[in-house]
C-alpha cells in the first residue's frame, strides 16, 4: 500500500467510496466540486494503482484540525489502511504545528485504537459554528467526538516547560 496526496484522477473513486458510506448514513455526502476544491487536504491509500482509502485533514484553527471523510474500500477493512491514513494525517498536522486533531465518528473503537479519546462535542466551537449548523443532523447528532494530541502539542508543551524553568545568569 502506498500513501500519497490526492491528485485529480483520484477524485472519481474517492467520490464513489464516500457516496457508498453516505447512502448508509455513515458519512455526510460530498460533491465532486467540494472534493476537487479540497483535494490538497486529502491523503489516499493505493494498492496496485487503485484508490483503496482516503481521508483529509481540515485545519479549523491555530490548534485544531479535523480528520474528515475517512473511508476504506470494503475489501480493505481490517488491513490497517484506515490506521495508516490516520497516522499520515497526524504527521501532517504535526508538521503544520497543529496541536490537536479530532474526528466526528461512529467508529469510536477504531479511533480509540488510533490513540483518540472521547471529548464533548460542545468543546469544539470551531466545528459547531463552521459545519454543524448546516448539517441535517444538527438537532439529533449521534456522532461521537474523538480527539488526539499531536507531536506538535508534545513539543510545544516541552518548550513551555523548559522555558518556565530557565534561569538567567
Amino acid at each position: 500500500m502506498i500513501l500519497s496526496k490526492a491528485v485529480v484522477t483520484d477524485i472519481e473513486p474517492i467520490f464513489h467510496m464516500i457516496a457508498s458510506y453516505a447512502k448508509d448514513g455513515i458519512l455526510l455526502p460530498r460533491t465532486k466540486l467540494s472534493l476537487y476544491e479540497n483535494m490538497q487536504c486529502m491523503t489516499v491509500a493505493k494498492e496496485d494503482g487503485e484508490v483503496v482509502g482516503c481521508g483529509s485533514l481540515h485545519v479549523l484553527g491555530h490548534d485544531l484540525a479535523e480528520v474528515r471523510s475517512l473511508v476504506v474500500a470494503q475489501n480493505q477493512k481490517g488491513k490497517g489502511t484506515g490506521r495508516a491514513i490516520v497516522e499520515q494525517l497526524m504527521e501532517e498536522a504535526t508538521s503544520l504545528g497543529v496541536e490537536h486533531v479530532f474526528s466526528m465518528t461512529y467508529e469510536v473503537l477504531f479511533f480509540e485504537k488510533c490513540g483518540f479519546e472521547p471529548v464533548d462535542k460542545e468543546s469544539m466551537p470551531e466545528k459547531i459554528w463552521k459545519d454543524c449548523l448546516s448539517c441535517p443532523k444538527l438537532r439529533n447528532c449521534d456522532e461521537n467526538a474523538m480527539i488526539r494530541r499531536t507531536n506538535a502539542y508534545i513539543e510545544q508543551s516541552s518548550k513551555r516547560f523548559v522555558s518556565s524553568y530557565s534561569y538567567r545568569s
